[in-house]
C-alpha cells in the first residue's frame, strides 16, 4: 500500500496553466504504475493520464491529449501532471492513484487514491 498526496490546485483563468504534484510514501514508488483521475460536480470520477513504473510509456484521454503531461521523478517517489491551455471544462477535483500492476484506465484497476486537489478555471 502507498499513501499518496496530491498538490498545486488553485484558481487559474483560461488558457493557463498549473503543474499538479502527488508525493508518494514508501520506498517501493518506481514498482507502481501511477494515474491521475479528475472529477467534476456531479458526474463520475474519470480518467486523465497515467504513466508507466519507469515513465517511458503514458497514455491520456482524448480531452486532455495534447494539453496535458504526465512524468513522475522516482528518486523523489513524486508523479505530475503539467496542465496547459486550461479550459472551463476542466475544473474538477483531481486525484493520483497507484496500482502494482502495468498501465489501466479504469478507476477500478487503481487500488491506492490520494485525497484530491481542487483545480477550478474561469472563463
Amino acid at each position: 500500500q502507498v499513501q499518496l498526496v496530491e498538490s498545486g490546485g488553485r484558481l487559474v483563468q483560461a488558457g493557463g496553466s498549473l503543474r499538479l504534484s502527488c508525493a508518494a510514501s514508501g520506498r517501493t514508488f518506481s514498482t507502481y504504475t501511477m494515474a491521475w483521475f479528475r472529477q467534476a460536480p456531479g458526474k463520475e470520477r474519470e480518467f486523465v493520464a497515467t504513466i508507466s513504473r519507469s515513465g517511458d510509456s503514458t497514455g491520456y484521454a482524448d480531452p486532455v491529449k495534447g494539453r496535458f503531461t504526465i512524468s513522475r521523478e522516482n528518486a523523489k517517489n513524486t508523479v505530475y501532471l503539467q496542465m496547459n491551455s486550461l479550459k472551463p471544462e476542466d475544473t474538477a477535483v483531481y486525484y493520483c492513484a497507484a496500482r502494482m500492476f502495468g498501465i489501466a484506465t479504469s478507476t477500478s484497476a487503481y487500488g491506492d487514491w490520494g485525497q484530491g486537489t481542487q483545480v477550478t478555471v474561469s472563463s
